[in-house]
């Protein structure tokens, strides 16, 4: 079985366009959420999100493109540039093409097609309906524009399981590279659900913070007075190579992905489990998979989603895998909840934390809960020795994974 490396990672999100810019942003506190401007939020109950504001399709693409591309695509290929480049491949591709593969995947795919065609078929009639409409909406369409602006040949699909997406992406590209079947995979998620019905939605179920007048601390993971997440859009796209292939090209290896576990609540279409017994399943396996013991891992990227159940049960499964937990942080206090883009943005975070021996913060941590009571890195960046990383996903449907990054020397 093959080691597998993380050589590039290219995110998009409301903190930025690019790892670095992130990365820092996130180290500085800053939160991406604010009012939202994509669409007239009168007579909503949820008039905030964290938009990729300063996102610039026309960066990546030219204008056929864009138009025959939803924003969620546009936000997936952007990130699998970014992380092409970063891992060095120089606009060439340094291996068989049909040995490269792309598992990038999406939670609603072209959500916004989707309203903005309904409303032509409504007013205008089926014959104003645009011919590419499904091409644009199709989730699978991410993983299809990317391997066509790449010309990339092997394996490539989109998953789907919620919030956990961008996690079981990474987990099965690199059970891909490991097992022999790719030599590379661009892997992760993207997402971009700011749209009226999304935020209807959600609103409806009580999932989203109402704090619509201070939108910066109204992602308060773990917080007593959290009341629910920040919908937020971005994609993340990491490089997934064989160790042995990695050091014969000089790549610069990030870190590897050295353990994924998987599993399923079985127990409500949205709600956690409140034993945490799938969270501590997922964990459980990553580790082994990773040939880790529990006091190996120096730090936690929680889902952490700022809902009170979900912080709730997540703190409780933490502490059933360790028995002295390591430092935890959610990085959505700051990114917002990018929905199947969060695993993979947050697994590019783990590596970072990683690479630069920094805990990134949950900001707005101000309020300890009795039912929270972890060392969660609050509110200021924390340097501390760390060699192992586990990031937790979890999504609706009861869909659990997780994935363990060790330092590579």
């Amino acid at each position: 079985m093959r080691r597998v490396v993380v050589t590039g990672l290219g995110v998009v999100g409301p903190l930025g366009t690019g790892v670095e810019a992130t990365w820092q942003a996130l180290l500085e506190g800053r939160s991406g959420a604010g009012p939202i401007t994509r669409f007239d939020t009168e007579g909503f109950g949820v008039r905030i999100a964290a938009e990729a504001s300063d996102f610039d399709p026309g960066a990546f693409m030219d204008a056929r493109e864009i138009r025959r591309s939803d924003r969620f695509c546009q936000l997936a290929v952007a990130a699998a540039q970014l992380a092409v480049d970063d891992a060095g491949w120089n606009g060439s591709v340094p291996f068989d093409r049909d040995r490269v593969g792309v598992v990038v995947g999406s939670g609603v795919g072209g959500l916004e097609t989707m309203e903005q065609q309904h409303d032509v078929l409504r007013d205008r009639g089926p014959s104003k309906v645009s011919p590419f409409v499904i091409p644009l909406l199709m989730i699978n369409g991410a993983p299809g524009a990317i391997a066509m602006r790449l010309g990339l040949t092997g394996p490539n699909y989109a998953p789907v399981s919620a919030c956990a997406t961008g996690a079981h992406s990474l987990g099965e590209a690199a059970r891909m590279v490991r097992d022999g079947s790719a030599d590379a995979v661009l892997a992760g998620g993207a997402e971009s659900a700011i749209t009226p019905l999304s935020i209807a939605a959600f609103s409806a179920m009580g999932a989203l913070s109402r704090r619509n007048d201070e939108p910066a601390a109204a992602s308060r993971p773990f917080d007593s007075d959290r009341d629910g997440f920040v919908m937020a859009e971005g994609a993340g796209v990491l490089v997934l190579e064989s160790y042995e292939a990695a050091e014969r090209r000089g790549a610069n290896i990030l870190a590897e992905l050295a353990g994924y576990g998987a599993s399923c609540d079985a127990f409500h279409l949205t709600q956690p489990d409140p034993n945490g017994t799938g969270a501590v399943a997922a964990m459980k396996m990553a580790l082994e998979d990773a040939k880790l013991n529990p006091g190996d891992v120096g730090y936690v990227n929680a889902h952490g989603t700022s809902t009170p159940f979900n912080d709730r049960v997540e703190t409780s499964a933490i502490k059933a895998v360790f028995a002295e937990a390591p430092p935890v942080s959610s990085t959505k206090s700051s990114t917002g909840h990018l929905l199947a883009a969060a695993g993979a943005v947050e697994a590019a975070f783990s590596v970072m934390a990683l690479r630069t021996q920094t805990l990134p913060p949950t900001i707005n941590y101000s309020t300890p809960d009795a039912d929270c009571d972890l060392d969660y890195v609050p509110n200021t960046p924390r340097s501390s020795r760390v060699d192992a990383v586990i990031s937790n996903s979890f999504g609706f449907g009861g869909h659990n994974a997780c994935l363990a990054f060790r330092a590579v020397p």
